[in-house]
């Protein structure tokens, strides 16, 4: 059993209830409470997307490589979730030694998780098996800057290692280094299960690879520096990586078989919400009028993270999840027409809030309402995964394989 994949339910569910929440502070059902605006944030991308991604990157970079499936690393286990739980506890309340030994634990985890992977590729052809290992590595080298920065907020780092917004350089390192790359890399390896080919050529995954973590290098230089003349250039370079990999996804979606269209839509029109801030971005630079600088750069990550992260993990967890618990049965992707709609329906909502003014709070409102109730298939959809799963035990033992 995966404990991993266990406690990634448990956020998922968490994010839906996070999304609740702030959907009733909105409407002046509930009242604030100081901190939980980055707790729900941090329920999918510290808590769901990396519980996902430190349970299933060994194993399938197992399965990639042809070596045996490596055991449960309980050390690496409970120091991520001991981290976590430090963090449940200090985001809320502001408090910044929690904060300190949570993300030092979170730290710790993914070095370890680093060294079991580069072993486990050690004296062999990795790139030759796993496309999407490198994507892994690099992904996870720049949560641990991540991190270190967003660590460094409590401490007074910042000064010493001269950032000029730390804030914006840990977003930056988490969005378009860590998650960027990570989504890449499994899109690289899984591609084959579901569309029975490859997703591209190995030296197209590599100009992708090098595009992608160049992009995100300036896009951290950037807000480090304060200056265009590393974001620019950075900008342009992962907004390329990005487009060449979803036309690789696209353009071999031919007699795709029609249960998968909406996961697949899910996983490409998801990036149609990394694509809106890029574009508004030269608006805000350029001071136009009618452009809300401050209500974007406060409300715009939020889009970023329900629109984009959450909703690529909708596609794959389920993917995922029936691959580990129920090797036996066909592989599919997450998702329904219902969780794309409606997904999709927040997101403008939170957008529409952003430029209406005193009609925000109601609008917002609703744009969180309608993602708790897009959360509602694919919660109860790992639901029924796991406890199949569960039910099965201990007669049969989960593979990736398939």
């Amino acid at each position: 059993m995966n404990p991993y994949f266990v406690v990634t339910f448990l956020f998922v569910a968490l994010a839906g209830l996070g999304a609740l929440d702030a959907s009733f502070i909105h409407l002046d059902w509930l009242p604030l409470h100081a901190g939980l605006r980055w707790m729900r944030v941090h329920f999918i991308t510290l808590g769901a997307l990396t519980e996902f991604a430190f349970g299933v990157l060994p194993l399938l970079v197992a399965v990639r490589l042809d070596v045996p499936r490596p055991r449960a690393r309980w050390d690496i286990w409970l120091t991520l979730n001991l981290g976590l739980l430090a963090l449940l506890v200090g985001i809320p309340l502001a408090n910044g030694a929690f904060i300190t030994v949570g993300g030092t634990l979170i730290f710790t985890a993914a070095v370890l998780l680093m060294v079991q992977l580069w072993r486990m590729m050690s004296g062999r052809v990795a790139a030759a098996r796993s496309e999407g290992l490198k994507f892994y590595l690099m992904g996870l080298a720049y949560l641990l800057l991540g991190i270190l920065v967003g660590t460094g907020l409590w401490q007074g780092w910042s000064d010493w290692l001269r950032i000029q917004t730390p804030l914006e350089v840990h977003i930056h390192a988490n969005n378009w280094g860590f998650m960027s790359l990570m989504f890449a890399g499994l899109l690289a390896d899984l591609y084959p299960s579901i569309a029975g080919r490859p997703l591209a050529s190995p030296s197209v995954m590599r100009s992708i690879f090098w595009m992608m973590t160049l992009g995100a290098l300036g896009l951290v230089l950037g807000p480090w520096f304060k200056s265009n003349l590393f974001a620019v250039p950075g900008l342009i370079l992962h907004m390329i990586a990005t487009l060449r990999l979803l036309y690789n996804v696209i353009r071999r979606q031919e007699g795709a078989p029609a249960r998968q269209m909406p996961g697949m839509l899910h996983i490409v029109t998801a990036y149609v919400w990394i694509l809106a801030p890029v574009l508004i971005a030269p608006l805000i630079i350029l001071e136009v009028p009618g452009i809300p600088g401050p209500a974007i750069e406060q409300n715009a990550p939020q889009a970023l993270i329900y629109g984009w992260v959450l909703q690529f993990s909708y596609a794959l967890m389920p993917l995922l999840f029936r691959r580990l618990f129920l090797p036996d049965t066909p592989p599919r992707l997450g998702g329904n027409w219902f969780s794309l709609l409606t997904v999709h329906a927040g997101a403008l909502f939170l957008w529409a809030g952003i430029f209406a003014g005193d009609g925000l709070p109601t609008l917002h409102g609703i744009a969180y309402a309608l993602w708790a109730v897009s959360l509602l298939p694919i919660a109860f959809d790992l639901w029924k995964i796991v406890r199949a799963g569960l039910n099965r035990l201990p007669q049969e033992e989960f593979s990736l394989a398939g």
